[in-house]
């Protein structure tokens, strides 16, 4: 797949930011030539990242940044919304009467996959939200992000080779600090992690052997 092409740009915390970074997408993808269904689906769900970012309490006037990456025309989509509050964004089922929450359930929807990252500078976290067009063929590049958010059926890279991850769990410190434990496929030792420790990952499936793991 050709090269990506990218653009970062911040907001300020207001409602108006919403239609803004809309806005923003749909002229950086009429630039390059993305397909129609990547714009409309990419649309909606930056519009519900920016609208969390922009209610979430943080501490002073920080802005919310965003970030868009689009491979080919629109076959690769990812969406990176960062702000400096606190806590992890989680799926609600709202009942009926509820005239909100559904934000990211769309999200959940029509993304190929989502998560959420701790800043690596700063303080904050980054939500992302990865589109696939239909039929596409995409395989995800390397990239950093803090133990917390490796999740089942990813590989990450320890002792100089790739370990499918079978489970992550959360357990705490004896000094109280949070912790994960993520338990490798293959048999290997699990790795018991600070929640913050940078892991480089990848979704395609580890092809090289692996060398001896320390027991």
């Amino acid at each position: 797949m050709s090269e990506p092409n990218e653009v970062k740009f911040r907001l300020p915390r207001c409602h108006d930011s919403v239609p803004r970074a809309r806005a923003e997408l749909r002229a950086k993808l009429g630039e390059w030539r993305a397909g129609r269904a990547s714009a409309e689906d990419g649309e909606l769900v930056l519009s519900e990242l920016v609208t969390n970012a922009v209610r979430v309490p943080v501490p002073g006037d920080r802005l919310v940044g965003v970030r868009i990456e689009c491979r080919g025309r629109g076959e690769f989509l990812r969406l990176e919304v960062s702000d400096a509050g606190e806590g992890r964004p989680e799926v609600r089922q709202p009942g009926e009467l509820d005239k909100g929450g559904r934000g990211l359930l769309l999200v959940e929807a029509l993304a190929h996959r989502w998560g959420v990252e701790e800043r690596r500078a700063g303080i904050g976290k980054t939500v992302w939200a990865e589109l696939l067009a239909p039929g596409a063929d995409f395989t995800p590049a390397e990239s950093r992000i803090a133990a917390v958010s490796v999740r089942p059926g990813q590989c990450v890279r320890a002792w100089g080779a790739w370990h499918p991850v079978r489970s992550v769990r959360s357990e705490r410190f004896a000094s109280g600090g949070p912790t994960v434990v993520i338990v490798l496929d293959d048999g290997g030792p699990a790795l018991r992690l600070h929640a913050a420790e940078p892991l480089t990952v990848r979704t395609t499936p580890a092809v090289e052997a692996a060398p001896v793991i320390p027991s």
